[in-house]
């Protein structure tokens, strides 16, 4: 069962879903869950993608389904240093600079070798902290990785409510 595409995003409703998705914690434990939960999604749907999950440089949840590869990984570190140098989803830092008739390889003059404002990494933020870690998925068009980790944040909050 694959998902169905998702409908273009434009900068508000990236930054709305960043405002929404925020957690009152996040422990390895929840790392756990949530790697699970993308784990579990990603078999339903046969997509073939890596999951890493991460609080500050620590890795606490890494998995590489069937038809990954280590490319996927290579694309994981790159959307994750755009999410750790501007404390937003690796999606709408690259919107932004589509907004702007741009591009992020163009206009930030950083390595493409090391940074891709591709979708697919997104911050881990906590209520009245800020920003501590990163939720990453490669191996489907940019806006299906993005659309499946705002899917599984906005489940795991949801079945978290009391204690999140």
């Amino acid at each position: 069962m694959t998902a169905p595409t998702p409908a273009p995003l434009g900068v508000d409703e990236i930054v709305a879903q960043e405002r929404k998705l925020t957690l009152r914690r996040f422990t390895h434990d929840d790392a756990w869950a949530l790697g699970s939960l993308l784990v579990e999604m990603a078999h339903l749907r046969d997509a073939p993608v890596a999951i890493d999950i991460r609080r500050g440089t620590q890795q606490l949840f890494h998995c590489a389904l069937e038809g990954s590869s280590a490319d996927n990984d290579a694309w994981i570190d790159r959307k994750r240093r755009v999410v750790e140098r501007y404390g937003e989803s690796s999606f709408l830092v690259g919107a932004r600079h589509r907004a702007k008739g741009t591009t992020f390889e163009d206009s930030s003059r950083l390595d493409p070798d090391l940074y891709a404002a591709h979708g697919g990494s997104f911050p881990i933020t906590i209520e009245g902290v800020g920003v501590v870690g990163t939720v990453t998925v490669s191996g489907l068009p940019q806006a299906e990785d993005h659309a499946m980790v705002v899917e599984a944040l906005e489940r795991f909050i949801s079945a978290h409510r009391g204690g999140h």
